[in-house]
């Protein structure tokens, strides 16, 4: 199967031809500002290094952090109604009470309270309203609000009244699309609400920017499938991507660590992913990303959707040189996706982490006499920086004192050049660095999940079990998998104590290669 990977940084636009497990060719191209046109050209570039016709391309796979961007920048972001299905209860907390103050502004802020919902057991909390949601669709409607996130209180375990308000509000609000929350978070009312608000605000967006995709794909002649990556390292098709934006969010680190560990061969490592903005890390453990085992806060808001627990330090290929108080300091200013004009090097007049790279002899790159009049001390004290900083970041990404060898991608690769690890760890380098995230785009495998609550008084738990470990192989067959290679990764079985009833909560997740007949 020969497929594509494409991350879309904000700095450059990686992307990586793979043929079965062979790396054929990578590029790494500036990202644009419409970013469309960046893709074109890494995907014009790949196919004239790689000598692949377009027409043998089988599937393309994304990588973006367009939603991302847009949450934290607060920009592009529709107005959203928050409806919630949970009263009498739940009253105290509304919807996006944790929100800062300018990304609730941003959306609009309007939430409403209806009747629904369930207990943990799935009996009912309160009959749904059928009138009650028709009145707060007029509402919607009046405040030109255009797009809707429903939530009910226990959703995971039943859904039903979230699809049943859906219809309601579908028929009253033709065209506005709905985010329901059952199919995005998991448990934990707040923060799959928030999960939700977030996806809905980002529906119109996501259309946009997936057809968008799919243009630059069709304008090189590629014509094989687009996929876009998840934050788990897993794939979903285009079309649940335009519906589910929120599910990209960490796709970009994902990828990264994904693309680390199969480049290097290495199942168990920290991951140093250096780019031109930041540098990314955080661990691999058998080959996948380390789970964040909290609540995930994207933008100040609280969601509980599964994300790789990754942290970010300010430094990166394209960070800017200034003066601080102990010397030079490298960051967290950035000339971005800009670096091959304004860096020195380049010959722009920017001075960045990259010239003092080429200044320090640990980077051929660009012109090195436009840096050869540097003067030495403020190589080394920059280097020092950029180093220690560095090493600040991957002693805090281990989790024991024992040493864990680190693997280091990305464009900015260059500043860890000649390094040295924390208590001699070492540093690994792999081939096709540069293009990590790309490559890890391309071998993403398919998922399928399952979490819910069930009441074992009563009930066989081995049955349950079964049932939870069927409904995850056919969400991931559903998913565009290949049959024979479906594989039950994660099974988690939770004794709720605080609920009666013998309370289990039963998350499985089942992972399998992409049909390439699909």
């Amino acid at each position: 199967m020969i497929r594509i990977g494409i991350d879309v940084g904000g700095t450059n636009t990686d992307a990586a031809l793979l043929d079965g497990d062979r790396v054929v060719a990578g590029v790494k191209q500036p990202t644009t500002g419409d970013v469309t046109s960046g893709v074109v050209n890494a995907l014009r570039a790949l196919l004239d290094r790689s000598g692949v016709a377009p027409d043998a391309i089988d599937a393309v796979m994304i990588g973006t952090t367009h939603f991302t961007n847009a949450v934290v920048e607060r920009q592009g972001l529709a107005p959203t109604a928050a409806v919630r299905l949970g009263l009498p209860s739940t009253a105290s907390l509304p919807p996006m009470v944790d929100w800062p103050d300018d990304l609730r502004a941003a959306i609009g802020g309007r939430a409403f309270l209806a009747h629904g919902g369930r207990e943990f057991d799935g009996r009912p909390i309160s009959p749904l309203d059928p009138e009650e949601l028709r009145r707060i669709a007029g509402e919607i409607a009046a405040e030109g609000l255009r797009s809707v996130a429903v939530s009910a209180v226990f959703s995971p375990v039943s859904a039903d009244d979230e699809r049943q308000a859906a219809e309601i509000l579908s028929e009253a609000l033709p065209g506005i699309p709905l985010t329901l929350s059952s199919e995005i978070g998991q448990l934990g009312l707040l923060e799959r609400e928030n999960a939700a608000i977030m996806n809905a605000c980002l529906r119109e967006m996501s259309g946009r920017v997936v057809e968008a995709f799919r243009a630059a794909v069709a304008e090189t002649g590629i014509g094989g499938r687009v996929f876009l990556t998840r934050n788990d390292g897993t794939l979903m098709d285009a079309d649940l991507a335009a519906r589910f934006p929120v599910l990209t969010f960490a796709s970009g680190p994902t990828n990264s660590m994904r693309g680390a560990a199969f480049l290097s061969g290495l199942r168990d490592a920290i991951v140093l992913d250096i780019g031109g903005t930041t540098s990314d890390l955080g661990m691999i453990v058998g080959g996948f990303p380390r789970q964040a085992p909290l609540a995930v806060e994207v933008g100040g808001v609280r969601t509980n959707f599964r994300m790789p627990e990754v942290f970010s330090v300010g430094l990166g290929g394209g960070s800017i040189l200034r003066e601080g108080p102990d010397g030079p300091v490298a960051g967290p200013r950035t000339v971005g996706y800009r670096l091959t004009a304004e860096a020195r090097v380049f010959g722009g007049d920017t001075l960045t982490a990259t010239d003092i790279a080429v200044a320090a002899g640990i980077a051929q790159l660009g012109d090195p006499a436009r840096v050869a009049d540097l003067p030495p001390a403020l190589v080394d004290g920059a280097l020092a920086h950029v180093r220690a900083t560095l090493a600040r970041g991957i002693d805090r990404a281990r989790l024991s004192p024992a040493p864990l060898p680190v693997i280091v991608v990305g464009g900015g690769s260059i500043l860890a050049a000649g390094m040295e690890g924390p208590d001699g760890a070492a540093i690994v380098i792999p081939p096709h660095h540069a293009v990590a995230n790309a490559v890890g785009a391309a071998i993403a495998t398919v998922s399928g999940e399952v979490d819910t609550v069930v009441s074992l008084a009563g009930a066989d738990r081995d049955a349950a079990l079964h049932a939870a470990r069927r409904q995850a192989v056919e969400a991931a067959l559903a998913a565009g998998a290949a049959p024979a290679s479906v594989e039950i990764v994660d099974v988690e079985d939770v004794p709720l104590t605080y609920l009666p009833g013998n309370a289990t909560r039963i998350r499985v997740r089942a992972i399998g290669v992409l049909d390439a007949a699909g």
